[in-house]
């Protein structure tokens, strides 16, 4: 069974489940009490990509599906108790060859959920062509563009994209000089109302990135690009790489490349030589501050595969199909990698272990400097699955709560370790279940409110669902 925790719409808890394209979605109410189980009937079977935008009072459920040749982009609106709103409407159709992918469609939206987004990207001729469809609200279609770019599989890299409040289209590209390091980088923007892409290039200072990751500050109109860096072509990290583009003004706001203290080295790794302490971090999230600062969290993780002693960051990041986007002629940069939405499903490897180890958070000023930064220990590893490993984070508007597994001989106890404005670390009692045998998935939680956390858990090989409340 695969599951995705939507949300809380009028005061219920709307889980949806897939078991072999059975679609529904359980409401539950109070002390999580099962309300309902409502079965999705309209969604034909094997539909893909099931995408929701949540509201207090509705939510939107879009979905495609194939008919014969053709893809149908289909929107749903719910309310709370999962009744139809009115029928479902056809947001988009596509025409595909019989063996031709049917992943075709990507749906983001602007963090008011004021727009919606639905594009589409197809791989041909060195060139990636995209179709976007701007909705408001309502879903109205309020512009639709075709644009191309030129796109070249052995270089091209392309960041998760995003919508910002304005309705601006947002991703990063990024081109590798060789096999694996990235030398180029550049923002590509696209107007709301206008029908071409618009490229700021980033100067790295014959210096080289890797996986880059994209932020929208919609309080300060900025967009924040983040990665670590390299002093050498397949070297150790050396630091963190920054850039700021003020998308008010235009312009290029900061640029900063900040190397990592060796007493935080010496902290993230506390056993082998301090050069290599962060070849196994991976940036997680970017945290946004109201001032226009930001919190750049990032993971230790690593995996070792029977008959494979051997672990590389790169082949990680883009030499895997599992976690290269362009692994289809239509484009889904959803399709693989750490996970956008916490989309759980129970595909277990059993030739792969595990490790998801120390947490490092590192605040940035609003003018590029480092205020302070802090290592969260943890050691997680398990063979055949990490649904139960790494960690969640839980914003109560003041502190950062960071929960994660740490399983002992006899109980399972969720570890909460917080981190304060200034960078101190609060290390609470640790959040103990009173019913033996359940696991806490807590990668894939949501937060539903202020004070309020859904966690999936799994109960002898079942899956339900905790709500922890501060």
């Amino acid at each position: 069974m695969d599951f995705e925790i939507i949300g809380k719409v009028n005061g219920n808890i709307l889980v949806f489940k897939n078991q072999t394209s059975r679609y529904a979605v359980s409401v539950y109410q109070g002390e999580m009490d099962l309300k309902e189980k409502v079965d999705l009937d309209f969604i034909p079977p094997k539909a893909y990509n099931v995408d929701f935008v949540v509201y207090q009072d509705f939510f939107y459920l879009i979905y495609q599906y194939q008919k014969k040749g053709v893809v149908y982009c289909m929107a749903a609106k719910l309310d709370g108790d999962v009744k139809k709103m009115g029928e479902p409407i056809i947001l988009d159709t596509t025409q595909v060859s019989i063996f031709g992918d049917n992943k075709i469609y990507s749906v983001i939206n602007s963090e008011d959920k004021q727009k919606i987004m639905v594009f589409k990207i197809q791989k041909k001729d060195a060139k990636f062509n995209f179709v976007t469809l701007l909705f408001d609200k309502q879903l109205q279609l309020l512009h639709k563009t075709r644009q191309s770019i030129d796109y070249d599989d052995r270089k091209d890299v392309y960041s998760d994209f995003f919508l910002d409040n304005d309705g601006n289209f947002i991703f990063a590209k990024s081109i590798k000089s060789n096999r694996d390091d990235i030398g180029k980088l550049g923002l590509v923007t696209k107007g709301a109302q206008q029908d071409t892409f618009s490229v700021k290039n980033f100067l790295l200072n014959k210096l080289y990135v890797d996986e880059i990751k994209l932020k929208v500050d919609n309080v300060n109109k900025r967009y924040i690009i983040n990665s670590f860096y390299y002093n050498d072509r397949r070297g150790n990290i050396t630091g963190v790489y920054s850039a700021v583009w003020d998308a008010k003004g235009d312009s290029n706001y900061i640029t900063t490349f900040t190397p990592l203290a060796d007493d935080l080295r010496a902290e993230a790794k506390e056993k082998g030589n301090a050069k290599y302490a962060f070849n196994d971090f991976f940036i997680r999230d970017i945290l946004l501050k109201n001032d226009g600062g930001y919190l750049i969290v990032a993971e230790d993780y690593s995996t070792q595969t029977s008959g494979n002693n051997s672990w590389n960051r790169w082949d990680y990041l883009y030499n895997s199909p599992y976690s290269n986007p362009y692994y289809y002629n239509y484009y889904n940069p959803y399709g693989g990698g750490y996970g956008r939405y916490g989309y759980y499903n129970n595909n277990f490897n059993n030739n792969t272990r595990y490790y998801y180890y120390n947490i490092m958070v590192l605040s940035i000023s609003n003018t590029g400097q480092t205020e302070w930064s802090n290592i969260i220990h943890k050691e997680q590893s398990n063979d055949n699955t990490d649904n139960f490993l790494s960690y969640t984070t839980f914003n109560t508007g003041a502190d950062i709560h960071f929960l994660f597994n740490n399983a002992d001989k006899r109980n399972q106890l969720l570890v909460d370790n917080v981190i304060t404005p200034d960078g101190a670390l609060i290390r609470n009692p640790s959040l103990k279940s009173n019913d033996k045998g359940y696991e806490f998935m807590i990668r894939f939680a949501k937060q539903t409110g202020a004070r309020q956390i859904i966690v999936p858990c799994s109960y002898r090989q079942q899956i339900c669902f905790a709500k922890i409340e501060f």
